[in-house]
């Protein structure tokens, strides 16, 4: 059993069960208000969420899912990592139908901004607005270089489930909630890299056990891991969310996104301070490498640190050029989770997006 979560007054939690996956789902607003669906991050649930979706005006209904994988979603229910973010986008438009929604608008943070940009690549005519919280760029997380995210090898080598330190998945599965390793557990890499120190939320413990809740094994998190020839010496498996970010089964997003013939208005926000969204990622394997903490790197020529955040703003220069229009936010003194850091300048940008839109 997992510990229970105490909600914010105003949020109602309850279940939702599509054509697709059974899951928690965190409601705040009117039942016919104006529909939006939040996403949340790898090691994150709908938790994450509830201030901000009682920061919108009483006109919008909010609604965030626990994602495929993670929180109180079915167990059972598996990534296939081979489709990419299809997997959870395809639960999100499964989750919206079951709500009766027609369009709709769409917030993601991290992970669950990648499976945002899915969304724009095959289901823009459903979306009223996308807001990306601290995304990751639309090829995924690994293993790539140049602002497009083209592959360093071809097998997707340094991207994946390998990425994770067993170590660190050792104390998630036993729930560790003390700080008895400064590197490895839990609450330690959240207040690390979540946001930017010395910074530390009043919920806490509420977002520790959101990140314990997250469902283990190499089906699960962090998935199975395949061999490389290739240094850092694993490429992505098959099941797994860390393998479904992968851009080895990521790399037709970027272009189906610019492809779009609908193109709805896009929000990015980000913090100056995101060490997990950056151009010297700490989670990536050529920083690793770079800084010593990963032997034999071969160096930047054959695996460069990969440019996410020069990445993620040539998606969207792109995707200006090509008639969308673009919102930019960046937060001095903020990390990867902008809306819990700074929620008065998050929460305005945000309702300013969606009552343009």
């Amino acid at each position: 059993m997992h510990d229970p979560i105490t909600h914010l007054d105003g949020i109602r939690a309850t279940r939702i069960c599509s054509q697709r996956l059974e899951t928690q789902m965190l409601t705040s607003g009117p039942a016919g208000g104006d529909p939006v669906l939040f996403l949340h991050g790898n090691l994150c649930t709908s938790t994450f969420w509830e201030a901000t979706m009682l920061a919108l005006p009483a006109r919008f209904r909010a609604v965030a899912v626990d994602q495929r994988g993670y929180g109180l979603s079915d167990p059972s229910a598996h990534i296939d990592a081979r489709a990419g973010v299809a997997d959870w986008g395809r639960d999100a438009i499964a989750a919206a139908n079951t709500l009766g929604w027609g369009r709709f608008h769409v917030v993601g943070h991290s992970l669950g901004g990648c499976v945002a940009w899915g969304l724009i690549a095959t289901y823009p005519e459903r979306l009223r607005s996308v807001t990306l919280f601290a995304p990751g760029p639309p090829c995924g997380f690994g293993g790539t270089h140049g602002p497009r995210g083209e592959l360093n090898s071809l097998d997707g080598a340094g991207s994946g489930a390998g990425l994770v330190d067993p170590e660190f998945v050792r104390r998630l599965a036993s729930r560790e909630r003390d700080v008895v390793d400064p590197t490895y557990s839990p609450r330690s890499v959240m207040n690390r890299m979540y946001w930017k120190p010395s910074f530390r939320s009043p919920r806490e413990d509420a977002f520790l056990t959101a990140m314990l809740q997250v469902h283990l094994g190499s089906d699960q998190f962090p998935g199975d891991i395949a061999p490389s020839e290739h240094w850092p010496g694993f490429a992505p498996g098959r099941s797994g969310p860390l393998n479904a970010l992968s851009p080895l089964y990521n790399q037709h997003v970027l272009e189906e996104v610019l492809a779009a013939q609908q193109k709805p208005p896009v929000l990015w926000v980000h913090g100056k301070g995101d060490v997990v969204v950056s151009n010297t990622s700490l989670s990536d394997a050529g920083t690793q490498g770079q800084l010593g903490l990963r032997p034999d790197w071969p160096g930047n020529d054959v695996f460069p640190p990969q440019p996410l955040l020069t990445q993620v703003a040539y998606a969207l220069d792109q995707y200006e050029q090509g008639g969308g229009r673009v919102t930019r936010i960046k937060l001095r003194g903020v990390g990867h989770t902008p809306f819990v850091e700074r929620p008065a300048e998050a929460h305005a940008g945000l309702v300013e997006h969606l009552n343009a839109s």
